[in-house]
């Protein structure tokens, strides 16, 4: 009678063991049912299910692994299966996977603690759990560490929606960033991605660096700090910040140009977007002027913003429509998907304001950067720990896949 036995190996990790193992195996005529390897610093969990025939072969193949582990100094542990267990094991194949990402500067056990048990009350198995992020020295600065432990999980969650919340409130109490995506076909075949230029590719708003130069700057941050926040209507409160800006010399655009300093992880995340073969895009309520800096120096395949009008080098207080508002910036992503030849789901989107929320809406995947509240609680993900090159942890990118 056949026979369905797990095979648990462990020990010191070294080359050639893998075709000793399944060499033993094959002598015995054996088939694999499932498979599974991982290396933690140097010390191997080896994990394979197989169906061993009914023949002379198979009789003796769970000895002969037995002395194969011995001769290489592994620990070996025989599992029965009953063929009942396997028919469940295969039946549940079918089910959902999501994938669980969480985000931090420095891994702790609390946290790994928060997002297993969050996982496991609403009814989710955990497959595996894979680091992403490279190794990182013990000495290393509290603010430069970058931490990222992918879970997979399976089946239906019991309350999605209440899922989500638990997610979102155990983040922001352990100030890491947590990311529940389906692990669906799209997700590793995204290929545009869109992003606001203000407080998201920079670390500041234009209009208020603009606003300082014109004397006017704590009028107009006031009103951007709350139309950022969604108090305002956005298109309503541009108009009433740019009119601020009448008679500003165009010359003080170079100077505060100049000075706008880039977020951290924007270089790295559009270089490997590029290498990965993404088209990229500035979809901004700010201003060409600087969106354009920006597309030169990281390489931006479309820029859409605000135009300016200016006249005998003095800025008018207006911008040339059409304005670059909340819905606009939807029908951009749209228009560009479109002419790519890409579906919704295979698109990205990260902002921080108000005006972002629709094109985060109906992004594949849509990123709240450093948001405010409302928006970081209305996104499907938000990153607010790490950089920019976090949105990569997001489609299951490792830092050894990079190349900078």
């Amino acid at each position: 009678m056949r026979e369905i036995v797990l095979i648990n190996i462990t020990g010191e990790d070294r080359p050639g063991l893998t075709a000793a193992i399944t060499g033993v195996l094959a002598q015995g005529g054996v088939n694999i049912l499932d498979i599974g390897q991982a290396v933690i610093h140097d010390t191997l969990s080896f994990g394979i299910l197989v169906e061993i025939p009914d023949t002379e072969q198979g009789k003796s193949v769970l000895k002969d692994i037995l002395f194969k582990g011995y001769e290489l100094d592994q620990q070996v542990r025989f599992t029965p299966v009953s063929e009942e267990d396997y028919r469940q094991w295969v039946g549940n194949q079918g089910k959902k996977r999501h994938i669980v990402t969480l985000l931090t500067r420095k891994v702790t056990a609390g946290q790994l603690q928060a997002v297993s048990s969050i996982t496991a009350k609403y009814g989710l198995n955990i497959d595996h759990i894979d680091r992403l992020s490279g190794r990182m020295p013990l000495d290393t600065p509290a603010d430069k560490g970058k931490g990222c432990i992918e879970f997979s999980v399976r089946g239906e969650a019991a309350d999605p929606q209440a899922l989500r919340a638990e997610f979102l409130s155990v983040a922001q109490a352990l100030n890491v960033d947590i990311a529940f995506q389906e692990d669906s076909l799209f997700r590793r075949n995204r290929r545009l991605a869109v992003f606001d230029m203000d407080s998201t590719l920079i670390e500041a708003e234009v209009i208020d660096e603009l606003a300082k130069a014109a004397g006017v700057g704590d009028k107009v941050s006031e009103i951007t700090e709350r139309a950022m926040a969604g108090e305002l209507d956005f298109r309503a409160s541009f108009k009433e910040r740019l009119a601020l800006l009448k008679g500003l010399d165009v010359g003080v655009l170079d100077s505060i140009g100049a000075s706008l300093r880039l977020t951290e992880g924007a270089e790295t995340l559009f270089a490997e977007l590029k290498r990965l073969g993404y088209k990229t895009a500035i979809l901004s309520g700010g201003f060409t002027y600087f969106a354009k800096q920006l597309q030169a120096k990281l390489g931006i395949d479309y820029v859409f913003a605000n135009e300016l009008e200016v006249v005998d080098g003095k800025v008018t207080g207006v911008a040339i429509e059409p304005i670059v508002d909340a819905q606009r910036k939807a029908d951009l992503l749209k228009e560009l998907a479109h002419k790519e030849g890409l579906r919704l789901e295979q698109t990205i989107a990260v902002g921080d304001g108000a005006n972002d929320l629709p094109m985060l809406a109906i992004a594949g995947l849509g990123v709240a950067f450093r948001a405010k509240p409302l928006v970081k609680q209305s996104a499907k993900q938000a990153i607010s720990t790490l950089g920019l090159d976090g949105v990569l942890y997001l489609l299951g990118f490792r830092d050894r896949d990079g190349q900078l």
